[in-house]
């Protein structure tokens, strides 16, 4: 207890980041890291649990892409590591210091010098109000991250033509350029700032087939030039698996599986994985059309009783599962054979149009959530009525749980409980009053 006391004041007194982070087994520096991380929103009955447990490492200089469908959680781990949405459980680390909770203003301020992040939507992330000197020169001033006017200009002006504009668009706003060129000042914005880490949420996904390519082959340029280490968020696989180190993969909250890039194209141990690489298009319209394609059902696992964990199954590849799953992932791995992600049809086979027309219709089996009714609001009309006629409020609420009302039958419920509580309340006051009377 005294150490863990300790270990407390130590970190608590951590005002500055030291030069380099922890080295790993294999002499890797760890500059990020998650640490069972939980992430909730909303308070009571209304919590949400976006992110549960989420613990990996990233590499300094290496790609991390953490990959899954909407709704993931994948951006939520992005903005708590830029320190934007709290940590309900867990830690994030960086250079193994904890920059997660409350940190004092000195280290705060050399984190967001240090980890940078390029959003989703270039419009939305640019003041449109400001021109694109001011935008990109934010930072400098913010940091004082030049010695002189002339200094900062030029800063600005070569990191300007860095990413492929001109120094004349300076003067321009952001609604005179295009989604690309706007994605391009939201990462010159970034690395002006010269950043260690930059968060990179899904910075292609709005842009055209072309100029992906492009915004693409500036990240890799700035990290061969300047070192940056990238934490990539994307939902396709085909888009990260030529840029990235390591590729985690995410599933309403999870990390199902983390792994260097070709260990898990190669060897794709979660279902959820199998499905997400089973859905990249191939661009031979024949095989295509052929593919059989992989879905993922959730209700194949059996947690009720042995609890999934994150394991390493060998080669730095982690697996969610049980116990039972994690040794047959294992024994699959050990095997050292390719496992075969994507299934073509063969044309000539007899059973051929059967096969093709069951695959075309199958759709893809996700968890069954049941959506509340529409009426089903749990107004405060409920519980007043339920208050003043307990009886019928029980009777109320035991009906609208039969028909799946959950919010309502929480409302009459507990407007029922109170009433309850203060009919018995009144008739104890009566009771002592009657004895006192008798007395």
């Amino acid at each position: 207890m005294a150490n863990t006391n300790s270990a407390k004041e130590k970190e608590a007194h951590v005002t500055h980041l030291p030069e380099h982070g922890p080295i790993d087994e294999n002499g890797r520096e760890i500059l990020l890291s998650l640490k069972n991380v939980d992430i909730t929103f909303g308070k009571g009955d209304k919590a949400v649990r976006a992110v549960k447990n989420a613990s990996f490492d990233i590499y300094k200089g290496a790609t991390f892409s953490l990959i899954g469908e909407s709704g993931s959680g994948k951006t939520t781990i992005g903005r708590a590591i830029i320190r934007v949405n709290p940590c309900a459980a867990g830690e994030i680390q960086y250079k193994g210091v904890r920059i997660s909770g409350k940190i004092p203003n000195s280290l705060d301020r050399e984190v967001i010098r240090n980890i940078q992040m390029v959003f989703q939507d270039p419009a939305a992330s640019l003041n449109e109000r400001a021109t694109v000197d001011y935008i990109i020169s934010e930072g400098l001033y913010n940091f004082h991250l030049y010695e002189n006017e002339a200094d900062r200009v030029r800063k600005v002006e070569n990191i300007i033509n860095e990413v492929g504009l001109l120094p004349e668009h300076l003067t321009r706003y952001p609604h005179e350029f295009s989604g690309g060129q706007r994605q391009r000042i939201g990462l010159a914005r970034a690395m002006v700032m010269e950043p260690e880490l930059v968060v990179a949420d899904e910075p292609i996904s709005a842009l055209d087939v072309s100029i992906r390519a492009q915004v693409l082959n500036l990240l890799k340029k700035f990290q061969r030039e300047k070192g940056v280490t990238y934490l990539f968020i994307a939902h396709d696989l085909s888009i990260v698996r030529f840029i990235s180190d390591r590729i985690g993969i995410i599933y309403k909250g999870d990390i199902v599986e983390v792994a260097d890039a070709e260990e898990l194209f190669d060897f794709p141990m979660h279902p959820y994985t199998h499905s997400l690489i089973s859905a990249i298009p191939i661009p031979d319209p024949a095989l295509e059309k052929n593919k059989v394609l992989y879905t993922y059902d959730p209700s194949i696992h059996d947690y009720s009783v042995d609890k999934p964990e994150l394991v390493d199954i060998g080669h730095n590849h982690f697996v969610y599962g049980n116990k039972k799953e994690i040794e047959e992932y294992k024994a699959l791995r050990e095997k050292n054979e390719p496992l075969k992600s994507v299934t073509i049809l063969d044309p000539n086979d007899p059973e051929y149009e059967t096969k093709l027309k069951a695959s075309q219709e199958k759709k893809i089996i996700d968890e069954e959530y049941t959506l509340p009714p529409v009426h089903d609001t749990g107004s405060f009309i409920y519980s007043i009525l339920s208050f003043f006629l307990p009886v019928l409020g029980i009777i109320a609420a035991f009906a609208f749980k039969h028909f799946n009302y959950i919010r309502n039958y929480k409302a009459c419920k507990k407007g029922a409980l109170g009433g309850f509580g203060f009919i018995a309340a009144l008739l104890i006051i009566l009771l002592l009053f009657i004895v006192i009377a008798i007395i």
